[in-house]
């Protein structure tokens, strides 16, 4: 699966017919783990949400739009994080300007708990403008939308399968898997929450960014 994940990684218009190729295994046996892990081909980006029937799905507001300070577009999405034995899932909140990472949760499930756990943390930091997410389930549910509303945010989606719609996040996932989950392998839950605290530190704190004059996030957004 960790294999998998790395191929995806680089090259997700990959279906199971090329990774098994690459691999050396049976195709049906790579189309289970990419079903499991909620991989899909053709879509550029990590199918780990589904869309829920009856969840209101709302418009994408960042079309032309140029970022211009912090807190002005929040966004979040979630990977896939494999361990020695099975997997976990991560999820995060960035704040666009700065890519400062404000929160973040691991799950075995995907449900919508982590989720609203990841945004009630970063609230706790601040609002934004705008949050933006995919149409994953978790993202569409009453609880997290109602969530925004509350703090009168406005909410914007994803257009199906536009990775580009969520760059920095996809940007950031990059990061997190090649700097830090590929060079571990952890063997519990407890493991790989311990070692993200002390990479998202790193990579909020001390990690410069070309993208941002060779500064921290941290600098950026003035934490």
């Amino acid at each position: 699966m960790r294999q998998i994940d790395e191929l995806y990684l680089r090259w997700p218009f990959y279906g199971s017919r090329k990774m098994a190729e690459i691999l050396g295994v049976n195709r049906k046996r790579v189309q289970r783990l990419m079903r499991r892990m909620g991989l899909e081909a053709v879509y550029p980006k990590r199918r780990t949400t589904q869309a829920a029937a009856g969840h209101k799905i709302y418009p994408y507001l960042l079309r032309n739009v140029e970022i211009l300070r912090p807190d002005q577009v929040w966004s979040t999405d979630i990977t896939y994080v494999p361990m020695r034995h099975g997997f976990l899932y991560l999820v995060a909140v960035m704040d666009w300007f700065s890519r400062y990472v404000l929160s973040w949760r691991l799950s075995n499930t995907l449900d919508v708990g982590f989720c609203l756990e990841a945004l009630e943390e970063a609230l706790g930091l601040g609002k934004p403008e705008i949050f933006n997410s995919d149409q994953g389930s978790q993202f569409t549910a009453a609880a997290f939308t109602g969530r925004l509303e509350a703090a009168g945010v406005a909410i914007s989606m994803d257009g199906r399968g536009r990775a580009v719609d969520n760059v920095f996040v996809e940007r950031l996932w990059r990061s997190v898997k090649y700097e830090e989950v590929y060079l571990r392998e952890y063997t519990t839950a407890w493991e790989a929450e311990d070692s993200l605290e002390r990479y998202f530190g790193f990579y909020c704190e001390e990690r410069i960014h070309q993208a941002l004059g060779y500064r921290t996030p941290a600098e950026v957004y003035g934490r």
